[in-house]
């Protein structure tokens, strides 16, 4: 399990940009924690309620986001195709991660096992890397969705303790 104070799992995944269903490039968290803090903002599937509600609140609070230099990513097992579309329908304004292998649900231990009761995807989740690769904020949902903007503004604390 990853906790606060562990280094982040490495890894390199697909990252969707949005500016085109192809929009497609390689994304390394060792090489993007460099810029600034990082979320990893964990989400079972793209298109659907809650997950829309999750990144919508993220999007609403670039700015903050943005004035501390952070960089946003949501991660879910879509391929990047799909989360490129989804980025584009709903406005998002910060690129997704796509985990299609399954390799990073698992490395972060955030692994939904029995969505629909039948697929394997990610548990909405969130951790914040600070510039040293270390895991320095850790969120995994319980039984219900919290509010998502209550979620953010908590993130977004925790970015500012980050940078500091």
């Amino acid at each position: 399990m990853t906790n606060v104070g562990d280094e982040a799992p490495d890894f390199t995944v697909p990252k969707a940009g949005g500016e085109a269903y192809n929009d497609l490039e390689a994304f390394t968290l060792s090489e993007a924690v460099s810029e600034g803090p990082t979320v990893l903002a964990f989400y079972p599937a793209a298109f659907t309620s809650g997950c829309t509600a999750e990144m919508c609140a993220f999007r609403d609070s670039m700015g903050l986001f943005d004035d501390l230099d952070a960089r946003v990513y949501g991660v879910s097992v879509d391929l990047p195709f799909a989360q490129n579309i989804w980025i584009r329908a709903e406005n998002l304004n910060f690129p997704m991660l796509s985990d299609w292998t399954h390799e990073v649900i698992h490395a972060y231990d955030v692994v939904l096992d029995d969505m629909y009761g039948m697929i394997e995807v990610a548990q909405r989740s969130v951790f914040v890397v600070d510039t040293d690769g270390v895991v320095t904020y850790r969120w995994v949902r319980g039984d219900e969705n919290p509010d998502f903007e209550e979620l953010v503004g908590e993130v977004g604390d925790a970015v500012e303790e980050a940078a500091r």
